[in-house]
Order: C-alpha cells, then structure tokens, then sequence
C-alpha cells in the first residue's frame, strides 16, 4: 500500500478514472467561475435567447459598414440590453454552471471533450 503526502490528497483535479479529477466533484476553480461558464453564457445568450437582436446588428453592420459605430447604436443597445438581461438572471447562471459542471464530469469520466476547440473558436466570432 503506498502512502499518500499531504499535497497528493489536496489536490482536487487528481483521481477519477483518466486521472483528470473526480468526475463527482462540483467544486469551481476561479477560471471556471469567471472565464468558462461566463463563456457558456454569452454563447446561449447569443444562440438562444437574443437571436433577434443578434441579427437585426449584424445586419446593420453588413449594411453600412464604416459608419457602424454610427449608424447601429439602436440595435447595439438592443442586443447589449438583452445579453444583459441574461447575464443578470440567476437561473440562467445556474443552468449554464450546471451544463458546465455536467460537460466536466463527462470529460472526467470518459478522457473525451465534448465541445472541441474548433467549436468554441467558431462561437467567439
């Protein structure tokens, strides 16, 4: 039997099947708390809840291109006003930390990503 040192049994992201943490655990890191589920946000926010308001600026901008900043601060307020709107709900924050929380216990149990780098540089344009 092989004894443990102190700093192997404090670390969190240790153990699970794949050696990529405890697929149960629900614990946050600060980045998970303050960059990835941020980003799980703004990208339902984008697809799912402001739609219309995503397509109304980005049409606005494919129209008058240089004189954006001018031209589309109507539809600016509107998509800003929406996804803030949605940062700002807390069951919208729990829902996207428990989608977090539930693509993290995957990855930890199975060694496979679910969403691929490719998918998550696509969202960010």
């Amino acid at each position: 039997m092989r004894i443990m040192t102190k700093t192997e049994m404090t670390v969190p992201w240790k153990g699970g099947p794949h050696d990529l943490g405890d697929p149960d655990d629900k614990s946050l890191r600060k980045v998970e708390k303050d960059v990835l589920i941020p980003q799980i946000m703004r990208d339902r926010a984008k697809t799912e809840k402001c739609v219309q308001e995503v397509e109304e600026f980005t049409e606005c901008c494919k129209k008058t291109y240089i004189l954006m900043p001018f031209q589309c601060k109507a539809q600016n307020t509107a998509l800003v006003d929406c996804l803030t709107k949605w940062y700002n709900d807390s069951t919208f924050q729990e829902e996207c930390k428990e989608q977090y929380l539930n693509e993290r216990s995957q990855y930890r149990r199975t060694g496979i990503p679910q969403r691929s780098k490719f998918s998550r540089m696509q969202s960010n344009t």
